[in-house]
């Protein structure tokens, strides 16, 4: 019977978790600078629904912009 390769396992667990660990610090470091990312829009959504304004006008102003 074959034995399992503990060295690749573990290694590959390693490497998925220090990509893990790089992407959380990216968007961290996206969030300090206020960059554009799916965080910075979904208040903007919520904003848009507690205050009871239709979507459909918000829509139009967007594409105004030449």
């Amino acid at each position: 019977m074959a034995r399992s390769n503990y060295q690749y396992s573990k290694r590959q667990r390693e490497l998925a978790k220090k990509q893990k660990r790089e992407e959380k610090l990216q968007k961290k470091l996206e969030r300090k600078q206020g960059g554009d990312g799916a965080v910075g829009e979904a208040p903007e959504n919520e904003q848009l629904e507690t205050t009871g304004e239709p979507e459909a006008a918000a829509e139009p102003a967007s594409p105004a912009q030449p």
